[in-house]
């Protein structure tokens, strides 16, 4: 099993003096960083308009990490496709998996803040038949050695060939998910499933679930599985004190940061987006004490090695962590990032070996 730097970029906390650009650059660097650590790869977030998430261009950050890198896998976490034209995706995901000499690894999703949605004219209600379809064009955009035409309900054009082609043939692709639609979506077109366990836990009971319902629906259809991944938050504790600190940042995070992103209100929710109305409710009622390995890497290297251990028997193939999470400082950031590469990932066959110096 193989670790990733995660982040979504959140900044919405009450008496934040971090700004915008401040936090960029803290990605920025982490991102450099989990190279020299030896992580396989840098997952970030698109988020537009708010402190909810502030990194709107991860394609940019990741050219930028890519120009300074030489191993790491560059992945966004998610591009939100429907707000994109799929031609426009194509080519730029192709360019940076060229000037990276193939490291590209692409994930897309739908989000789930309308208010991202507004300002680009796009439906959120409509937004899960524009993700399918997208994301069916940006695929045999890559796949194609000839111009192609497409006439769909939401894209049509004719006679398209994107340049430069990717260096990889396909480009590893993942859907993230807190679905069953978009677990099946991955499915049926032969896609990886990145998910998050706490969403796993709440709509399906466990990340094993998830993995089940993936592999099945793969069947179905015919299509190869391409891999499992999962994100978590990720906190170091070895005292009571600091267990309670990192609780308290967890929890801060849900109530500041992602029950105001999402679609809790069950008479403007789209059908597809109902499962967050009880995802959001359950959210608001969590207490600190309620935090299980079902939403979080919390505690010791042992405690958070034990957790990792059944997310590798559950059948995912890579973990990517988000240890920016909650307002925490960039330099412990840095140190729990290097803490994790060298107390726990070695006991996972495949993980990097350390590379700091």
């Amino acid at each position: 099993m193989e670790f990733g730097y995660f982040t979504l970029s959140d900044n919405h906390y009450e008496n934040n003096a971090r700004t915008s650009n401040q936090f960029v650059a803290d990605i920025t660097a982490e991102a450099l960083y989990a190279e020299k650590l030896g992580m396989h790869s840098a997952w970030i977030g698109e988020h537009h308009f708010n402190s909810l998430g502030v990194l709107s261009c991860p394609d940019l950050v990741l050219a930028h990490v890519a120009a300074t890198t030489s191993r790491i896998r560059l992945a966004p976490a998610v591009t939100v496709l429907p707000l994109h034209n799929p031609i426009r995706v194509a080519e730029q995901w192709a360019t940076l998996d060229l000037l990276s000499n193939g490291r590209v690894v692409f994930a897309a999703g739908r989000g789930y803040d309308r208010r991202e949605y507004l300002p680009f004219h796009v439906s959120f209600d409509d937004n899960q038949s524009i993700f399918e379809e997208g994301l069916d064009v940006v695929r045999r955009l890559w796949a194609a050695d000839d111009r192609i035409s497409h006439h769909g309900k939401h894209y049509r054009f004719d006679d398209v060939r994107i340049t430069p082609k990717p260096v990889q043939r396909p480009i590893p692709t993942y859907v993230g998910s807190f679905s069953k639609p978009s677990i099946e979506l991955a499915a049926r077109l032969g896609c990886g499933l990145l998910v998050a366990p706490f969403a796993a836990a709440m709509s399906y009971g466990g990340l094993k679930q998830v993995a089940d319902l993936y592999h099945e629906t793969c069947a179905k259809h015919g299509t190869k599985p391409v891999g499992l991944m999962c994100s978590y938050f990720t906190h170091f504790a070895d005292t009571k004190p600091q267990e309670d600190a990192a609780r308290a940042r967890q929890i801060r995070y849900y109530k500041e940061c992602v029950i105001p992103a999402l679609p809790g209100d069950p008479k403007t929710a789209p059908p597809s987006y109902r499962y967050f109305v009880d995802m959001v409710d359950r959210l608001s009622k969590v207490r600190p004490e309620d935090l299980t390995e079902n939403s979080v890497l919390l505690g010791s290297s042992a405690r958070i090695t034990e957790t990792l251990k059944k997310v590798q028997a559950a059948g995912f193939d890579e973990v990517i962590l988000y240890f920016n999470v909650g307002l925490k400082p960039h330099g412990q950031v840095k140190d729990e990032m290097a803490r994790f590469m060298s107390e726990i990932a070695p006991a996972f066959a495949g993980a990097a070996k350390v590379a700091a110096e």
